[in-house]
């Protein structure tokens, strides 16, 4: 046959033309210039990426005869044989075939042969894992240690399944998939040759439709040219991908994102008229909104988006006024529900509650957007106390100043008035600067702890959630002493030195003097009987539990920011009642 289909005809023949794999094309040409040549490879990567055009590539590069050089010439006798499939000195095995320990035994036998018209012997052996395990057996010494004039280049999509006694004697290179926008100008550049119109959008579909091969790319091009000769519209990649169902995509998104339920059931009915298949079309969804989530993260990056501009204009235009959040959160619904419409009998049905539940759901607020409004919440509560949370005065600040605004002020002689009111200063400035408790033997212990909890409480509500618990023991030659149960989950905390330094510092301010505080273990009641340890613990790993939700950030900002506003309780979330 005269025609060549177009993987073939513009299959690379030199390290220049192969795309999408420059980190194995540079460590080869650098073997090559060094003279650094390895007797084994093993090319390893998707179908249709290179890996048997490389190995003929570097089968040229070491035989031609202005070698080994890193750009064979591919006109001499030798690169051409090579090029052509005849060479009697680089011979390309099919490993599926020639799988067994009888093919290999007459490999071995061939090897002591020196080249016939080439510097080197080269075996290329294409799906090497489809060997057995005796045949990699039989090859394993020869592998190891080959004669100086045999090269060893194996090809396999499934590294998985060679054995690692083989990994361990080869040079491993990983060839990768190969970019949608790499594809597409390679598609591009050959249908300016082959005299083929296409749009760039047409170009990205039949690019993205390889999944990585540019081998698939290239066939899937030369099917679309047979269906529609040299002039292909869009319409025409539409009926032969089946991309039918990329109409509804964007206008199934935008409803979505609009919280509009109705229009989606009704995207959907369109969509199932028209004969999508509800499986194949929730797969392209969930692609579409990762599409639109990596549009929101990356922006004006469009290295990890393999779409059409066309398509990236509209992605960034849906993706305006909408939170990273929000974008997550939906794609997160949709990846659990993948297995469930996968295995269902009524994809649609799966497919409409799931799209309700998107629709439904509440816009995301970004955590940082939350901290923020606390601070600022805090702000305006701090520089004015008279103000609610709501940015307007309390009402009962507002009734204690129109009460102190009815009052009469009594009428006195100037003189007896300003003398009453600089008693009256007097008076509160030594009030200020007397003791605010002071400790009586005849004073009730109990209103004492009462109190000084109480003012823990307003000084640091964190605080005073550990020592709440505790048990006032006596206040003994001006030493406050404080007993807890042993085992208090917060017991290490209170001992710490910054919390301890604190604790000391709120006592002072309370009593304005210097109390030392001794926290002490109270001693356990004989009667009781001994702790179960089972149960010990697991109350052990509540309190763990307990410890780390007290001491989280975001609650300590929350306790010190709004007075009052205590811990009650703390349930983890396996014993929470459903």
């Amino acid at each position: 046959m005269d025609y060549l289909v177009l993987a073939r005809k513009w299959r690379p023949q030199s390290f220049e033309e192969v795309l999408g794999q420059e980190q194995v094309i540079k460590t080869l040409q650098n073997a090559i210039r060094y003279d650094r040549i390895a007797h084994a490879f093993i090319f390893s990567g998707p179908r249709g990426v290179g890996k048997t055009s490389v190995a003929r590539i570097m089968a040229k590069a070491m035989n031609c005869e202005t070698g080994p050089t890193q750009t064979p010439c591919n006109v001499c006798t030798n690169c051409r044989e090579i090029t052509e499939g005849i060479s009697m000195d680089v011979r390309e095995i099919d490993g599926a075939s020639n799988r067994g320990i009888d093919e290999v035994r007459e490999l071995r036998e061939n090897l002591k042969f020196l080249p016939m018209t080439s510097r080197y012997k080269i075996y290329i052996i294409d799906e090497v894992h489809m060997l057995t395990r005796e045949a990699f057996n039989a090859l394993l010494k020869t592998l190891e240690e080959p004669p100086s004039h045999v090269v060893f280049i194996f090809a396999t999509t499934e590294t998985q399944k060679i054995p690692a006694t083989i990994l361990s004697r080869c040079q491993c290179y990983d060839f990768r998939r190969i970019s949608v926008r790499q594809i597409a100008d390679n598609l591009q550049k050959i249908a300016q040759a082959e005299g083929i119109r296409i749009t760039d959008r047409g170009l990205a579909w039949i690019a993205a439709a390889g999944d990585g091969s540019m081998r698939d790319a290239q066939s899937i091009f030369d099917q679309a040219i047979s269906y529609a000769g040299s002039e292909i519209q869009d319409h025409d990649l539409e009926e032969i991908l089946g991309l039918t169902d990329r109409q509804f995509l964007f206008s199934l998104s935008e409803a979505i994102l609009e919280r509009n339920a109705g229009k989606c059931l009704k995207i959907i009915e369109e969509g199932y008229y028209a004969g999508l298949d509800m499986k194949h079309f929730y797969e392209t969804l969930l692609g579409h909104f990762r599409n639109l989530l990596l549009t929101k993260i990356v922006g004006e990056d469009q290295s990890f988006l393999d779409v059409a501009d066309d398509d990236l204009v509209r992605l960034k235009t849906q993706t305006e006024g909408v939170s990273r959040e929000t974008l997550q959160r939906l794609l997160d619904i949709l990846m659990a529900e993948e297995e469930n419409i996968k295995r269902s009998q009524n994809p649609r049905l799966n497919l409409e509650t799931t799209l309700v539940r998107m629709a439904y759901l509440e816009p995301m607020i970004p955590i940082d957007e939350v901290l923020l409004k606390m601070e600022d919440l805090a702000k305006r509560l701090s520089s004015n106390p008279g103000m609610s949370p709501s940015g307007t005065p309390g009402k009962a600040n507002e009734e204690t100043r129109k009460k102190v605004a009815r009052e009469p002020v009594p009428e006195h002689p100037s003189g007896v008035q300003r003398e009453s009111r600089g008693a009256f200063e007097k008076q509160t400035e030594k009030d200020n600067h007397a003791p605010e408790h002071e400790i009586r033997e005849s004073q009730d212990p109990a209103n004492l702890w009462e109190d000084y909890r109480s003012f823990l409480k307003k000084k640091s509500p964190l605080l005073w959630s550990k020592i709440e618990p505790g048990k006032w023991l006596g206040f003994e030659t001006g030493r406050l002493r404080i007993g807890f149960q042993k085992g208090y989950i917060f017991l290490d905390d209170i001992n710490e030195k910054a919390q301890k330094a604190r604790l000391l510092e709120i006592t002072r301010d309370y009593f304005k003097k210097d109390v030392p505080v001794d926290i002490e273990i109270l001693k356990a009641d004989p009667e009781n009987a001994p702790p179960n340890p089972a149960g010990s613990a697991k109350n052990g790993r509540i309190n763990d539990i307990r410890r780390q939700a007290l001491n989280q950030p975001l609650l300590q900002k929350v306790l010190d920011m709004f007075d009052g506003a205590e811990v009650r309780e703390v349930i983890p979330r396996n014993n929470h009642p459903s």
